[in-house]
This record gives structure tokens, C-alpha cells and sequence, in this order.
């Protein structure tokens, strides 16, 4: 294996790291979607599916109508039960939707995730010779060209494609990973659908009792489309692939990754260097063979917290079947999801980490809205108070050795959720990957310490970002500017005062206590105008259903007619069901 080394200090600089940061963001910006041309022979292969789809096409409106009516979504709300059997009735393309959804905790709560996982069983095997007619249209060279060994048995099937191992004719093993055809097409005309039922579910359960803690599922959609286009298209990952070999490698004889072949690497295919070991799921294996799995899980976590807290960028799925062993070196690998964490977002965590051992609670309140987006029912004071029943879980910890960070971030998240501070997708992609790293080297060797070293790596870094001198010079601003504010205390005073005795005083008091009844009178406002709404749009669309208008659902009632028929009946009896409710 050729060895590379980097010092420590090669990604070190606050710019450099911006930089890297960007041109990784620049280069992937440039790809353009372009529609997949079909040979004769995929053309053939394919003619039963592709007729299936325009079919399917046609009349996919009243279809997804139907399921999302027969599963009463708008009365008992979309559970993650109810989310993972409606995706199962919605058919394939959904299927592999929430299949891919599953581990996206950034994007979905954890428990919709966990019964997500559940659609990950049996995935069907793409057809061989599908597979070869994808790498030959992509590269316009025969599989004889490329290859001198393919093999046909994939190494792996997921969602959107598979990946099949071949020797190229130099000898080099390689894996190609191959995307399914049609599999794009079909997942973006869906998301348009899918947006427009969610927006319907979103004013459907708008003023619910639960409001606060139903799903967005229109947010969620969209902000899952934009990565679905990144999982859609191979170049991507090749781009992510390159950049973690050239800036989160520092010795390939320590931990490493594949390379990647850009000549046969498209937007459909992606080719990279085999790695020839095994995960490290497979502990009993890796002490048979001789090799130390304490230190194999020191350098696992010493390079992901490179990533982490030098580079800013990092993998973001780091399970047990993505980190292999390749003679002795664990090697990474799946570059499909990364996360993204700038400088400031280190020193609020460092900030934050540190105010819970110090007991600080307004410097906690202050990195908690710093990481997120406060709200206009956001109350500043209500969160400090949570805060202080938070911290007495914390009394004894006075090491971050004995601290489990990925817990403490998750509570963290919980309080935000609950004070209505939106946490960006980055902070809840890191917790995620900080906990499933620390659940792989749980079960790798459980004799070290995943927080002991964060810890020790933090301190480093905070140690050589603190600055004496410019610490000292911001304390003496601060105790300046507060000598010139306390010398302009009597004045002020005397001011006061003699405002009071003229009468020119003027006070702002605020009212509290009647926000029960305040927000009461608001949900009934609401009640009143969904029903008033539901009955017009009920008497407009039963006159729509006597109009020649196309295209129509099963039984020639226009579709638009269908879709406000079931929304205004949805909305009427969720109307009622809520007003029962608050009776």
C-alpha cells in the first residue's frame, strides 16, 4: 500500500479549512442532472417496466389519493407506524424513499427512523444484464472493454443501485457501484406529488393539540429531496470519496479509503478501488488474524474526530458495515452522506460541552440559540428554567471523562425542540454519527474510552486557539467599559428622579398569566375558519365533480374534483374531532 503522510498541521488554519470547504461545495455545485439516454438493448430489456411506469404515471394521483385516504392519515395524524405501512401501500419507488429515509435522523425524528428500518429487508437484486447494459451506455465501452473478470453477484443491493466487483485490464480491482434505470426519473416526478399531498397534511393538522410535536412533513420532503438529488447522482460521492483521501488521510498505513476512477465514473456509475478485507463488525476474525482491535478502534476514533474537529467535514454514517479492516488498516468507506460543521460550530460545542461541567446556565441558554433558530415562541427565561432542572442530572460530573456527549447532545436537541428553537440538520447529522461511532467502538473495544479522547482532543484545541493577549486586552475593554458605565450611575440616578417628579416617567408593563386563555380563543378562531373553509371548498368541488375536466379518477370524477372532496371532508372531521377534544 503506498504510504502518504501529512502533518497535523496541513488543515489547521481557520481559512484553509473554509477553503477546502468551499471548492468540495464548489465542484459538486457544478454537476448538472442530465436524463439517462437508452440503448437498443436496455431499450429491450426495460420495455415491460417502461411500460408499467407510463401506466403507473397516468394514473398516479388517484392512486396515491386512495392510500393516503385509506389510511385516515388526517384523524389519528401520520405516526411512524402509519408513515412506514402508507410508503409500503405507495409501492416501490416509496419503499426505497423510506428505505433511504431511515438514516436520515437529520431529517425524520428518531422513532419514524427506527420503523423505517424495517422497509430495508429484501431488496430486490437488479438483473444482471441491466446492470452491464447501465456500465456500457455510461461509458460506451464494452463490459470486455473494461473488465477482464465481472461478476455478475452483486457485492451489495440497496435503494438506488448496487455494486459489483470486476479486475480491470490491468489487474487493478475495482467495485462499481450501479444506479437502477428509471429509478431517478421515477423518485423526482414522485417528490412532486408527494409535496403537494404534504402541504395538504400540514394545513390539515395545523392547530391540532399537538401541533408542536407534529411532523412537518412538507420541511422534511423537501429538505429530503435536496439530498436524495445528491444520493442520485454517483459524482457526488466520487467528489466526497477524493476529498476525505486528501484531507482526512493523514497516513494510509494508519486508517485509509478507496480511490476513485474518474474514467469510469459518471452520473449513473461510480468506480473505485476494492478494498480487500472485511468489516470490522467481524471482532472474533480480526483477533484470529492477529491484529489489536484497541488500537484499530484508537485510530477509527482519532481520525473521525480529525474529521470532526479539524477538517469540518465528516462521515456521517459511520457504522460497522462502512468501516473495514484491510490488512490490519481500518478503511473507510460509502462517502454518500457527509456532514458539514464549521469553526464556530466546534466552539459552540466546546462552549457548551464546558458550560455543563461549570454549571453555567446562561452560557448553555446562550449555545443553545446560537446552534439554533429561536422562534417567536421561543421564551428565553422558561428554557433557563429547564436548564437548571437539566443540570442537576450533571451536579456530580466534573470531567468530560465521564460524560457521555452523545446523550448530553440529544438532551440538548430535546430542550431546543421543546423551546421551539429550530436546530439546523448539521447538529442532529453530528449527534447521530458521534453516537453511532461510539456504539461501534462499544462493540470493537469497550475498554476505550470514545469521550477520553474527545475530551483530550478538545482541550488540545483549546489550549492553542487561546490567545493571552488578545484574552487580556477583551478583560480590559470589558472592566473599562464597565468603570465608564459605573461612573454615569449617579447621573443617571438624578435624571430619574427628576423624570419622576415632573411627571415624565413612563412604564411598560407586560401581562402575564392568560396565555391558556389566549391561545384557546386562538384555536377556536381556527376552528371556526377550517370549518367555514371546509364547507366551500365541499360545495365547490361536489359543482366541479358535473364539469368536463381532465384527467379524471377511476369512475369520472375529475381528479381535482377528488382531491377537494377528500380534503374538505378530511378537514370537516378533523374540525369536529378537535372540537370534541377541547370539550
Amino acid at each position: 500500500m503506498e504510504k502518504k503522510t501529512k502533518d497535523k498541521n496541513d488543515v489547521s488554519s481557520l481559512q484553509e479549512r473554509r477553503d477546502i470547504r468551499k471548492d468540495l461545495d464548489a465542484k459538486i455545485a457544478k454537476f448538472k442532472h442530465t436524463r439517462a439516454e437508452m440503448s437498443e438493448n436496455m431499450k429491450q430489456l426495460l420495455s415491460g417496466q417502461i411500460k408499467e411506469y407510463e401506466k403507473r404515471e397516468k394514473r398516479r394521483s388517484a392512486e396515491m389519493l386512495g392510500v393516503f385516504a385509506k389510511h385516515n392519515f388526517y384523524a389519528n395524524g401520520l405516526t411512524p407506524e402509519e408513515l412506514r405501512s402508507t410508503l409500503e401501500d405507495l409501492g416501490p419507488t416509496y419503499v426505497k424513499i423510506g428505505q433511504i429515509m431511515s438514516s436520515r435522523v437529520d431529517l425524520l425524528p428518531e422513532n419514524y427512523c427506527k420503523e423505517l428500518e424495517k422497509l430495508r429487508q429484501n431488496v430486490q437484486e437488479l438483473d444482471p444484464a441491466l446492470a452491464r447494459a447501465v456500465i456500457e451506455q455510461e461509458t460506451g465501452k464494452t463490459i470486455d472493454e473494461i473488465y477482464q473478470e465481472f461478476r455478475d453477484k452483486p457485492l451489495g443491493s440497496a435503494s438506488i443501485g448496487q455494486a459489483h466487483y470486476g479486475v480491470l485490464k490491468d489487474g487493478t480491482p475495482v467495485v462499481t457501484k450501479v444506479q437502477r434505470p428509471l429509478i431517478a426519473d421515477m423518485m423526482r416526478k414522485d417528490f412532486v406529488l408527494l409535496k403537494k399531498l404534504a402541504s395538504v397534511f400540514n394545513v390539515v393538522m395545523e392547530g391540532a393539540d399537538n401541533a408542536d410535536e407534529q411532523l412537518d412533513l412538507l420541511s422534511v420532503i423537501e429538505e429530503f429531496e435536496q439530498v436524495t438529488e445528491e444520493e442520485l447522482d454517483c459524482r457526488i460521492e466520487a467528489e466526497n470519496t477524493k476529498f476525505f483521501k486528501e484531507n482526512c488521510i493523514e497516513d494510509e498505513t494508519v486508517v485509509s479509503c478507496p480511490d476513485v476512477f474518474d474514467e469510469l465514473t459518471t452520473e449513473r456509475i461510480f468506480t473505485m478501488s476494492f478494498v480487500d478485507g472485511y468489516s470490522i463488525s467481524k471482532k472474533d476474525r480480526l483477533i484470529e488474524d492477529g491484529y489489536d482491535v484497541v488500537e484499530i478502534g484508537r485510530r477509527i476514533v482519532d481520525n473521525y474526530l480529525h474529521q470532526v474537529l479539524d477538517v469540518g467535514v465528516f462521515h456521517a454514517d459511520p457504522h460497522q458495515g462502512n468501516i473495514m479492516v484491510m490488512h490490519g488498516v481500518p478503511c473507510w468507506i460509502d462517502f454518500g452522506m457527509i456532514g458539514r460543521i464549521t469553526d464556530a460550530d466546534v466552539n459552540i460545542i466546546q462552549s457548551l460541552v464546558l458550560a455543563v461541567l461549570e454549571g453555567d446556565v446562561e452560557t448553555i441558554a446562550n449555545s443553545i440559540m446560537s446552534m439554533g433558530a429561536a422562534t417567536a415562541e421561543t421564551n428565553r427565561d422558561r428554557l433557563i428554567e429547564d436548564l437548571d432542572v437539566f443540570l442537576d442530572r450533571y451536579v456530580s460530573v466534573t470531567s468530560l471523562n465521564d460524560l457521555d456527549v452523545s446523550l448530553l447532545f440529544e438532551e440538548i436537541c430535546s430542550l431546543a425542540e421543546k423551546h421551539h428553537v429550530k436546530m439546523p440538520g448539521k447538529f442532529t447529522m453530528l449527534i447521530r454519527s458521534l453516537a453511532t461511532i461510539e456504539g461501534v467502538i462499544e462493540q470493537l473495544c469497550p475498554e476505550l474510552n470514545l469521550f477520553e479522547l474527545l475530551s483530550n482532543k478538545l482541550m488540545d484545541r483549546a489550549k492553542k486557539n487561546f490567545d493571552l493577549e488578545q484574552q487580556l486586552i477583551s478583560t480590559g475593554k470589558e472592566v473599562l467599559e464597565i468603570s465608564k458605565k459605573a461612573a454615569k450611575i449617579p447621573v443617571l440616578t438624578s435624571d430619574l428622579l427628576k423624570s419622576a417628579a415632573r411627571g415624565r416617567m413612563k412604564m411598560n408593563l407586560e401581562l402575564t398569566g392568560y396565555e391558556e386563555l389566549l391561545s384557546k380563543g386562538n384555536d377556536t378562531v381556527k376552528n371556526v375558519v377550517m370549518a367555514l373553509f371546509a364547507c366551500v371548498l365541499f360545495i365547490g368541488s361536489s359543482l366541479l365533480c358535473l364539469a368536463d375536466i381532465t384527467p379524471k379518477a377511476p369512475g369520472g370524477i375529475p381528479i381535482l374534483a377528488a382531491v377537494g372532496l377528500v380534503v374538505s371532508i378530511s378537514l370537516a372531521i378533523y374540525t369536529v374531532k378537535n372540537i370534541s377534544k377541547k370539550k
